[in-house]
C-alpha cells in the first residue's frame, strides 16, 4: 500500500486518542466510539453486540460474561471492511 492508498488515521499516534481509547482491549462502548473516532465507521454497541451472535463482527475475548475487543483486531476488522482506495463507481470494490 503506497502513501496515497492509507487511510489518514493510519500512523496515527496513539497519543492523539482520549486516554479511555488507549488501552489494549476495549469494552464495547468503546470499541464503537474508537472506530468512530480512528476510522470514522460508527457503529451502535448494539451492532456490535448482534455481531457477536451472527459473526462478520471483530474479534473479541470473553472476561466472565464482558466481551474485550483488542485494539489490532478492531484495527483489522475496520481496514477490512474499509477496503481499498476507487477513483470511480465504475470500479469494482
Amino acid at each position: 500500500m503506497n502513501e496515497a492508498e492509507k487511510p489518514s488515521s493510519e500512523g496515527t499516534p496513539p497519543a492523539c486518542l482520549p486516554a479511555h481509547l488507549d488501552k489494549p482491549r476495549l469494552r464495547r462502548e468503546h470499541a464503537s466510539e474508537y472506530l468512530d473516532v480512528v476510522f470514522g465507521i460508527t457503529i451502535a454497541p448494539a451492532t456490535l453486540a448482534k455481531y457477536v451472535t451472527i459473526g462478520g463482527g471483530p474479534e473479541f475475548q470473553k472476561v466472565n460474561r464482558t466481551p474485550l475487543y483488542p485494539r489490532h483486531s478492531l484495527d483489522a476488522w475496520a481496514k477490512k471492511k474499509l477496503g481499498p482506495l476507487i477513483a470511480s463507481s465504475s470500479q469494482a470494490g
